[in-house]
């Protein structure tokens, strides 16, 4: 028996996380309540914020600028919870957030099917989800 790619499971749950996130789904909470291990949580980060970086990279200068401040102050806030499971939770949910509401000219935000396809060209991965929303 082999044992399961750590870094697959975290970004099968970063992608978890984000389709009820996007939902409004309580159980996005849930789902970072019930990793307990700093592991568990910290690869489930790295799969949001490979996600992250895949969009910031995808938008005109100025925003990529601004959405690249706010992955360094969201560095800030892993990098000082550390050794907090709680902590690393406020990370995954702001994280999270960022990544559903990335800021576009005119204030309009990207339905939620242009986010999966620049995700899944940055990753080589399948979307799970193809809901769109609309701001």
């Amino acid at each position: 028996m082999s044992t399961p790619d750590a870094a697959a499971e975290g970004r099968a749950r970063a992608d978890e996380f984000l389709r009820l996130l996007d939902a409004g789904d309580p159980a996005a909470d849930a789902l970072l309540a019930g990793l307990a291990d700093i592991r568990d949580l910290v690869f489930l980060g790295a799969g949001l914020t490979g996600l992250a970086r895949a969009l910031g990279r995808s938008l005109p200068p100025a925003q990529r600028a601004q959405a690249s401040t706010r992955q360094l102050r969201l560095a800030a806030l892993r990098d000082g919870s550390r050794d907090d499971p709680e902590g690393l939770r406020t990370w995954l949910r702001r994280s999270g957030e960022e990544i559903g509401v990335p800021p576009l000219a005119a204030g309009r935000r990207r339905p939620r099917r242009q986010l999966r396809r620049v995700a899944t060209r940055a990753t080589g991965r399948a979307a799970t989800s193809t809901a769109a929303t609309s701001a």
